[in-house]
């Protein structure tokens, strides 16, 4: 199958061996047509299926030849007494199947009334039916008067088909229309996922695909997952559409990438450049400030730092395939200046700060934050130096603790990896590596640099080294800032500032981006340069 005109060259041609074709793309990119202009393309070779015209009402029976609908009109011009009052395809599909068991049934009736002794056949009906209750094992499926009733374990009421929910009816409809689909066609299939539970969606699809092996399969989805669970699958990503010209932006996605879902969903709906960051993306504070500072990038949380680090790695790797910029976020935590390095020459953002809270302190964050809310600026940062430099005091042994216990781990890490003949080898190496990374020695040079800090009052030195989640509670901020004294008041205040466009949301931005080491500027898509 060769692919729709393409803006940037020659067609491209699907790989030959391919069962499923999935098309993905933002809302807008021209996907729907993308599939349409296939359709057009098959001639004949192509069936479409779409459950939400199969469930909703739907009285004009479609024109074209490869739908359910289209099956059911030609039906009902040669066998008269078919049903012409259903209101949708979901029921004309039902009595598609009911018509085919009852003329199965009345042949069967004849060739035993001819002496013969034939096999009852089985119908799709029958097909159907059983496919749906592996699928719901406490369902149950009867037939009663020409038409079908349903009922679950341990209740025994029957219902009608018209009772099922959105979900119920999907799974009929696709296990149904699938078996009308022509001999060795391409099957579309729009949102497969539609009405249906993530807990049942691969494996229908495995079930329907199993059902027909002579036809292929063309998805057009937004949903990452279910475009990753296909098995012999070619992924297209449409970017845009130019309607003047009939031809897309698209690509086909590289195989073997080991892309996750954080950046499938990057690529399908955003334009813009790419900010991987840390945090939960409904609850962590990364999640609701870095959007208000990087506001040119389309913010991904994806929870771990490990994350953040690899996907960061995986985009950049794949940037000849979506031409999209990439950057990612990590907390400094207790790196030492090779590692943030490290990390800041692979594109990877790294703050002069220990974490995210550490952030919400900045000299003119506090200030800002008083100022809006009406107090002296000087006088409660002032307080909050004077706070957080105490707290800092007082926990700085833990604190040099836990930063030798990082660089110790890091060091082993790297050092480690050795090769060794024998088990006396590597103990030899382990015991060598405690002397030459001496411990004691890191513990007590921390203890005094932090010290230092600590006698010079260096806030900014604080704020890069001391981790400690409750400093914005411990320091009370908040309550200097003329807030309630809550951690959530002043963390929305700060949110709400940003979201102001005024010259203090200015001023708290720029102060900001500087801990990035991106001075004046604004965090738009240039940042990664």
């Amino acid at each position: 199958m060769q692919l729709p005109p393409r803006k940037s060259g020659e067609p491209l041609n699907l790989i030959p061996n391919a069962r499923q074709l999935t098309i993905i793309g933002a809302n807008g990119s021209g996907k729907t047509r993308f599939t349409e202009w296939l359709e057009r393309s098959l001639k004949g070779k192509a069936y479409r299926l779409s459950v939400m015209e199969a469930v909703c009402e739907n009285t004009n029976v479609e024109n074209s030849s490869d739908t359910v609908d289209a099956i059911y009109r030609e039906r009902r011009q040669r066998i008269g007494f078919l049903h012409s009052e259903e209101s949708t395809t979901f029921e004309r599909l039902m009595i598609l199947m009911l018509n085919e068991e009852i003329a199965n049934l009345v042949e069967y009736k004849m060739a035993v009334a001819r002496g013969e002794k034939p096999a009852i056949p089985e119908s799709k009906l029958d097909i159907v039916i059983r496919r749906w209750q592996e699928m719901f094992p406490e369902n149950h499926v009867m037939r009663e008067g020409g038409r079908l009733l349903f009922s679950r374990r341990g209740d025994s009421r029957a219902y009608s088909q018209t009772r099922l929910s959105h979900g119920e009816k999907a799974m009929l409809y696709y296990l149904g229309a699938v078996l009308y689909a022509p001999e060795k066609s391409w099957i579309f299939v729009d949102n497969p996922g539609m009405f249906l539970h993530a807990s049942v969606l691969r494996r229908m699809w495995d079930t329907i695909e199993a059902m027909r092996p002579d036809c292929k399969f063309v998805y057009s989805t937004h949903d990452v997952d279910f475009a990753a669970s296909r098995a012999e699958n070619v992924i297209v990503w449409v970017r845009s559409f130019n309607p003047d010209l009939e031809v897309w932006d698209y690509d086909i996605l590289p195989s073997d990438t080991g892309l996750s879902e954080e950046v499938y969903m990057a690529l399908i709906g955003s334009r813009r450049p790419v900010l991987f960051i840390e945090g939960d993306a409904t609850h962590s504070i990364d999640a609701k400030l870095y959007p208000l500072i990087f506001k040119d990038f389309t913010v991904k949380a994806l929870g771990s730092c490990n994350k953040v680090i690899e996907a960061t790695r995986t985009f950049s790797e794949l940037k000849a395939f979506h031409h999209l910029e990439s950057v990612g976020i990590v907390d400094r935590d207790r790196r030492d200046e090779q590692e943030v390095n490290y990390f800041r020459g692979k594109n990877i953002f790294v703050p002069e700060v220990a974490e995210i809270e550490n952030i919400l302190m900045l000299e003119d964050v506090v200030k800002t934050v008083a100022e809006v809310n009406g107090r002296n600026p000087e006088k409660v940062f002032a307080s909050v130096k004077k706070s957080v430099i105490g707290m800092f005091r007082h926990d700085m042994r833990q604190q040099a603790l836990l930063h030798t216990r990082h660089r110790v781990k890091r060091t082993v890490e790297y050092r480690i990896d050795g090769r060794f003949t024998n088990i006396n080898a590597l103990e030899e190496h382990m015991q060598n590596l405690v002397r030459e990374i001496n411990p004691r020695g890191l513990y007590e040079q921390f203890c005094r640099k932090f010290s230092q800090i600590a006698a010079l009052e260096c806030y900014n030195e604080v704020l890069k080294y001391y981790n400690q989640k409750s400093m914005v509670p411990r320091s009370n901020v908040s309550q200097l800032c003329g807030l309630n004294g809550s951690k959530d008041a002043y963390v929305k205040s700060i949110l709400s500032i940003l979201k102001s466009e005024t010259a203090e949301s200015a001023r708290m931005r720029q102060s900001i981006l500087r801990c990035f080491g991106l001075g004046d500027r604004q965090g738009q898509s240039d940042a990664e340069h």
